[in-house]
């Protein structure tokens, strides 16, 4: 029989992310510093589908009280997810991003920071070249509000009215950056979880509960901080919105020096600057996270393959010379993270 961590990383590898083999086999040790071999073991008895501690333990043969004990401890590691429904709890096994990176937030130590960070280009490639994308990036307010033909996933302010569950807690990405002497002067409490998933956050004390007001309010600091947000790829059901950084976000970081940004992010829109009524002042330049906008003598002009349609640069441009434009044949996201995620794993042909 393989070694265990062998098997659980292609036991991860069939789970909707993916969980890729790298040069280094850092993957590998990453798997010992979170699971004990008992752990492992038990995670791939789990399927990846929520499922109540009864017919888990039927399932597998094994005793209910101590299953459920098990089955929660793992789940307070942040190496399994648990969904409540009224009393009951349900555990599933779960990818490794976006899943058990993100559930690190509350142990993450300087050790797992290094390995994460040796890890993640190979993680962060199989978001970036998958058709699905999990994550998007969708227009601050101020840019797009409540403009005629924009659509409710687009209007950031009008998407989190519809959901249930409100959170907030400190960012996975600037944490490890910090653990590794990196920090940077965003803030770092503004990583928001809604629903199913902002309950997991509380339940695991990584996360407090907000009103929708509160959440809100903090959508517009974010604004004011010129960060880029990028939700959870769906449209009706959010599960988080991650107020990203090109210094601390993977997805940004490993994007940017890219070409063409824009091929590898998943966005509905895409800035244009009016030569006629731009004063090339320069503020645009400053404020854009892909580095899209270079700066002439007296007009400033979008890069091609650059603008991932954050438009941070609307709203600082004291003339109005830039707007959106929504790019065409975009088809609209998944309806929640279920629906997303089977169609992640019938891509990846692991469904």
């Amino acid at each position: 029989m393989s070694d265990v961590y062998t098997r659980l990383r292609e036991f991860m590898d069939k789970l909707p992310g993916g969980y890729p083999e790298s040069p280094t086999g850092v993957e590998i040790k990453i798997l010992k510093k979170l699971w004990t071999e008992d752990e492992a073991e038990l995670t791939m008895k789990l399927t990846n589908e929520p499922e109540e501690v009864p017919a888990i333990a039927k399932r597998i043969g094994v005793d209910e009280k101590e299953l459920a004990e098990k089955l929660e401890a793992m789940a307070q590691k942040g190496i399994i997810y648990r969904i409540r429904s009224g009393d009951k709890k349900l555990y599933q096994a779960y990818q490794f991003v976006v899943g058990v990176y993100e559930f690190q937030l509350k142990d993450m130590d300087r050790e797992a920071a290094e390995l994460f960070e040796e890890y993640l280009p190979f993680a962060g490639m199989n978001l970036m070249t998958q058709p699905t994308k999990q994550m998007r990036v969708v227009p601050v307010e101020s840019a797009v509000g409540k403009g005629k033909g924009v659509a409710p996933y687009n209007q950031v302010r009008e998407l989190v009215k519809r959901q249930k569950f409100f959170t907030v807690q400190d960012c996975i990405c600037r944490k490890e950056q910090r653990l590794l002497d990196n920090p940077c002067d965003y803030p770092k409490d503004l990583c928001l979880g809604f629903n199913d998933f902002g309950q997991f956050y509380v339940d695991n004390n990584m996360a407090k509960e907000i009103t929708v007001d509160e959440c809100l309010k903090l959508l517009d600091k974010a604004e004011e901080a010129g960060m880029v947000l990028s939700p959870s790829n769906t449209g009706e059901a959010l599960s988080a919105i991650c107020c990203c950084c090109s210094c601390c976000c993977p997805l940004l970081r490993f994007t940017k020096p890219a070409p063409r940004p824009a091929d590898l992010l998943h966005s509905y829109y895409e800035a244009k600057i009016d030569a006629d009524e731009c004063t090339g002042c320069g503020d645009c330049v400053e404020r854009c996270p892909m580095d899209a906008i270079e700066e002439g003598d007296n007009v400033s002009a979008m890069i091609d393959g650059r603008c991932i349609g954050c438009g941070l640069c609307v709203s600082v441009c004291p003339v109005e010379a830039i707007s959106l434009v929504e790019k065409p044949g975009m088809e609209a996201p998944p309806k929640d993270f279920v629906e997303m995620m089977n169609k992640i794993a019938e891509e990846r042909g692991v469904a």
